[in-house]
């Protein structure tokens, strides 16, 4: 066993000379980005990944192994873990494994990044730059080989986290298109009480490849990480992104308040 405690400066090549070792098993102690870049190095061929929740936010630790903390989940992986395949999508050359947000509602994430580091004034600055740009813009995409549409925003969940049902692995498209802050409101509270696919401004289906444009660079989160992606990308789903060493996923069930019925799939085909 080798234990490495990296510096921020020396984390990226800490984890690609733990995955280049070959290793059975890469345990991550890290938050989101890190998560990622191991199960990315690590890929459908490359040793198990247990990415433990060590960040702000952690979307593929809680993901995997619950709402808890590292202790648990490491106790969890190793006592009850089995190789489970994880799907993921891909967009812009870019990977994810939870849900990716494209548009204008990304923006928040850089006030939150700034609250987290303490730069007040730099979280301000950025809220206030994510409200001006809340309806200046929308985004326009493609579900496989669908006609063109637009929204406010477009958040692509993995099968790992979303509650559609499908049996051949997609990725859960919903489209937010709040015409006003009357309905941004309304959305946001159904977002908080759990009922956020009900919300008349959404609309959901299910995708295996798409794209999506705009007038500039795209704001996204990515597994909760924010980056800027190219003013036209595409974006696909991956049957097996990576590996894990995790508990059996809880048997996942479609709610009742599904706002668009999810039996067909678009691929592009």
């Amino acid at each position: 066993m080798r234990v490495a405690n990296a510096a921020p400066h020396e984390i990226a090549s800490a984890v690609r000379a733990a995955v280049d070792a070959a290793p059975d098993l890469v345990v991550i102690l890290a938050g989101d980005g890190t998560a990622a870049l191991a199960a990315g190095l690590a890929g459908a061929d490359g040793p198990l990944i247990a990415p433990l929740p060590g960040g702000t936010m952690n979307m593929l630790p809680h993901a995997l192994y619950g709402p808890v903390n590292w202790r648990d989940a490491l106790a969890s992986a190793l006592s009850e873990g089995i190789v489970r395949p994880v799907s993921g999508g891909e967009i812009g050359g870019k990977t994810f494994y939870v849900a990716a947000i494209l548009g204008a509602p990304a923006l928040w994430a850089n006030a939150r990044e700034a609250l987290r580091a303490r730069k007040y004034r730099q979280a301000w600055i950025s809220g206030r730059i994510a409200a001006s740009r809340a309806f200046a813009h929308k985004l326009h995409y493609t579900l496989g080989d669908g006609v063109a549409d637009e929204a406010r925003a477009l958040t692509l969940m993995c099968p790992m986290v979303s509650r559609a049902p499908v049996e051949d692995g997609a990725l859960e498209a919903a489209s937010l298109d709040p015409k006003d802050v009357a309905e941004l409101v309304r959305l946001g509270f159904n977002a908080v009480t759990g009922d956020w696919r009900a919300d008349p401004s959404v609309r959901t289906t299910l995708t295996r490849a798409g794209m999506a444009w705009a007038k500039g660079r795209i704001p996204a989160i990515l597994d909760g990480e924010p980056v800027r992606l190219e003013h036209r990308v595409t974006f696909g789903f991956r049957p097996v992104a990576f590996r894990a060493l995790a508990p059996p996923p809880e048997p996942a069930l479609a709610p009742p308040f599904m706002s668009a019925p999810l039996d067909a799939v678009t691929d592009g085909r």
